[in-house]
C-alpha cells in the first residue's frame, strides 16, 4: 500500500495590502515576481504572484481595508513574517537600495554560511532576504 501524507508542502504565503495594484507593481518591479492572476474574493481582490524558482510557493497579496502590516514579535523586537531566498544576496541588497527600498545592512551568521537582511514592502510588511550554503539549487521556471 502506498503511504498517504496529510500535506505535501506549503501552498502559498498571504500578505495584506490596502492598495493591491500598487503592491502588485512594487513586488514586480522590486522583487521580480510575476503576476499570474488577480481576482475578486469576498469583497476584495487577491493577486497571485510567482517567484522564478520552479519549486517556490506562490505569494498571494490580499487586499483589505484594514491597515495592519505584518511582523512577528520575537523577544520584544519585530521579526519578519517570511524569508525569501536570494541566489546572490549582495546583488539583491544593492538592487533594493538602488530602487529606493529601505533595507537594513546584510548580517552574516557563523563563518559566512548564512546571510540575511530585513526590509519592508510598500504596505509595511516586514520581510527577510536570505542566503545560505544549505539553500537548494536555484532552477528557473520555463517561460518566466
Amino acid at each position: 500500500m502506498k503511504e498517504q501524507y496529510l500535506f505535501s508542502r506549503i501552498g502559498y504565503t498571504y500578505l495584506p495590502t490596502t492598495k493591491i495594484d500598487e503592491s502588485i507593481q512594487w513586488y514586480s518591479e522590486n522583487l521580480g515576481l510575476k503576476l499570474m492572476n488577480k481576482f475578486e474574493d469576498r469583497g476584495s481582490y487577491i493577486a497571485v504572484l510567482h517567484y522564478p524558482d520552479t519549486n517556490a510557493i506562490a505569494l498571494l497579496l490580499v487586499e483589505t481595508v484594514d491597515y495592519k502590516p505584518l511582523a512577528l514579535l520575537r523577544n520584544g523586537k519585530d521579526y519578519p513574517v517570511m524569508a525569501m531566498n536570494c541566489p546572490d544576496i549582495a546583488y539583491t541588497h544593492k538592487k533594493l537600495i538602488d530602487n529606493g527600498v529601505e533595507a537594513q545592512d546584510i548580517q552574516v551568521l557563523g563563518d559566512g554560511e548564512a546571510k540575511y537582511f530585513y526590509f519592508k514592502d510598500n504596505a509595511g510588511n516586514l520581510l527577510e532576504a536570505a542566503w545560505s550554503s544549505w539553500d537548494p539549487a536555484f532552477e528557473v521556471k520555463e517561460d518566466f
